[in-house]
């Protein structure tokens, strides 16, 4: 990727207004069959949600509650079904090498997220499985799909301790992948 292409993704981070859905404390709260798959694929009662632009919408209101997952707006909460978790990571790009190196990730919803101390990559179990995930926003995550994993698979480092390292913050790995 070109430097300046690098530079003017690394300005949309952060910079997408998003409802403070955090914030709001609705008295409304029920439940909507709607379920995000663990390939990010979202469903309204068993059919498809074919409209990006809804699920990049809905992605906007969705809050994490413990373990539980929530489309929320000022007067209304409702729970929703999520496989694993809300995002996945389906490109990445590389900025610089070692100390001075950045991961630049792009969401299934379109979300472009740096990581590091705010956003970090870290190992995690899906169905005994160990896989890896970003966090996204507030408590929200992204599992890094397969293709982008591998690309991340040449950029570790460490011989005992495997760990990326992004915008100057280490991300150990464990024995993933050794």
């Amino acid at each position: 990727m070109v430097a300046d292409e690098f530079t003017r993704l690394i300005a949309t981070v952060g910079s997408r207004k998003l409802p403070p859905v955090e914030l709001w404390q609705p008295e409304t709260v029920g439940e909507i069959d709607i379920t995000i798959r663990r390939d990010g694929v979202w469903f309204h009662e068993g059919r498809e949600i074919k409209r990006q632009s809804i699920v990049n919408l809905f992605s906007t209101v969705l809050r994490r509650d413990e373990n539980q997952f929530f489309l929320v707006t000022p007067v209304e909460k409702l729970k929703i079904e999520v496989e694993d978790v809300p995002f996945v990571a389906v490109a990445m790009e590389v900025d610089g090498t070692g100390a001075s190196q950045r991961l630049l990730f792009t969401t299934n919803c379109g979300d472009h997220v740096l990581a590091g101390s705010e956003n970090p990559v870290r190992m995690g179990q899906d169905r005994g499985e160990q896989r890896p995930y970003l966090m996204v926003r507030n408590n929200l995550d992204a599992l890094i799909c397969r293709s982008v994993f591998y690309r991340l698979a040449n950029l570790v480092e460490g011989d005992d301790e495997m760990y990326l390292v992004s915008d100057g913050v280490r991300f150990p790995l464990g024995h993933m992948l050794g």
